[in-house]
């Protein structure tokens, strides 16, 4: 039996359409995550979210654990509630932030420092299953091992060795029946390595798949034979998740091979200094010569920031200091990401996703 239940509506070459249903709500596909690190995307609010169409919303296991400490978390209801949200929830094992940090890793599991106060913490797949447990989001990751790239093949071959006994050994843990559990893809741009990483995890019969580890410096011509490799051993009846991906052309390149479900810091991260994704591509708000502009941030976007204020008036906060200008283009880019996604399913309802794709690549494939 699955907690997550996937029913492919409809197809366009390998790009699908669906719906995945939780043991708390659907959610329909191809689909973009924000993320909210610590229980919030910044500047924005749960009522936002919501205003602007979000489906799903991440947390970050590892800065929630510190701070407040997902024991907190549960007792104020879980992450949902805690957060005053009332869509699906998504937690990562927090494993990408702590191996940023260079941590001692062995067969068993990671010891790190605390980016907060410096102490020294252990996680283990059955402590990431146990802290996300608490947490008690709708879905998530098992701990997985993210290798930089490019990596020595030495070094992409025990990451996928680690990665699935990890996997086995959190499918074995996880207790809860109302949250679903998702395996994690790894192997670097090796085509082999990811085939056998995918059929691997796939074995171990998860709720949904996670593709980790591309996007991480690799060009896109690099990440999409190795992403290819993963999808075609991924089974088609459960939820494919590219991992960390948010950028427009590799979004939709993603969509035509199959995946499902992305998220990205790079809408906030943007917007927070002024650059705001648009039809025509990105745009830098903050350049004089928007400084009497009355044009939107982009014409074509139907979102609350662009129907109300002009590229002058959003300047003009960005060059004063005023938080607010990091608030509307943070909005304005997630809602601009959450429209595309919206775009790709119709497309791929009605048959014509080629053109789409060719149209977004047109204005983003540099």
């Amino acid at each position: 039996m699955h907690v997550v239940e996937f029913e492919t509506e409809a197809t366009d070459g390998s790009a699908r359409a669906g719906t995945a249903t939780t043991a708390n709500g659907s959610y329909t596909t191809p689909l973009f995550m924000p993320v909210g690190t610590r229980g919030a995307i910044k500047y924005l609010s749960a009522a936002d979210y919501e205003a602007l169409g979000a489906q799903i919303v991440l947390g970050n296991t590892y800065h929630l654990m510190m701070r407040p400490g997902a024991e907190t978390v549960a007792q104020l209801g879980g992450l949902g509630r805690f957060a005053g949200w009332r869509g699906l929830t998504l937690t990562d094992s927090g494993g990408f932030q702590v191996f940023s940090l260079e941590p001692k890793v062995d067969d068993d599991g990671v010891t790190f420092q605390s980016t907060y106060d410096g102490s020294t913490h252990r996680f283990t797949p059955e402590l990431a299953v146990d802290t996300q447990q608490l947490l008690g989001a709708d879905i998530q990751m098992v701990l997985d091992v993210c290798p930089p790239l490019p990596s020595p093949p030495e070094v992409i071959r025990l990451a996928v060795e680690r990665t699935s006994s990890w996997a086995a050994r959190a499918r074995a843990h996880h207790t809860r029946d109302d949250q679903a559990l998702f395996g994690i893809v790894q192997g670097g741009t090796s085509e082999t390595m990811r085939a056998e990483s995918a059929q691997r995890t796939a074995a171990l019969d998860f709720d949904g798949y996670g593709i980790g580890g591309l996007s991480v410096g690799e060009t896109r011509e690099e990440m999409l034979p190795a992403l290819a490799a993963a999808l075609a051993h991924l089974p088609t009846d459960r939820p494919r998740y590219l991992m960390g991906v948010g950028d427009p052309a590799s979004l939709v390149e993603a969509v035509a091979l199959g995946v499902d479900q992305f998220d990205c810091v790079m809408q906030t991260r943007l917007g927070r200094h002024g650059t705001a994704l648009t039809s025509e591509g990105r745009l830098n708000v903050k350049r004089q010569e928007f400084t009497v502009s009355e044009e939107p941030l982009d014409a074509e976007c139907g979102c609350m920031v662009c129907e109300r204020h002009t590229r002058g008036y959003l300047r003009h906060l960005f060059k004063v200091g005023e938080p607010t200008a990091s608030r509307l283009v943070s909005l304005h880019n997630v809602a601009w990401t959450i429209d595309l996604m919206n775009r790709m399913r119709a497309a791929i309802h009605a048959g014509t996703f080629d053109a789409l794709r060719a149209d977004v690549l047109s204005v983003w494939a540099d």
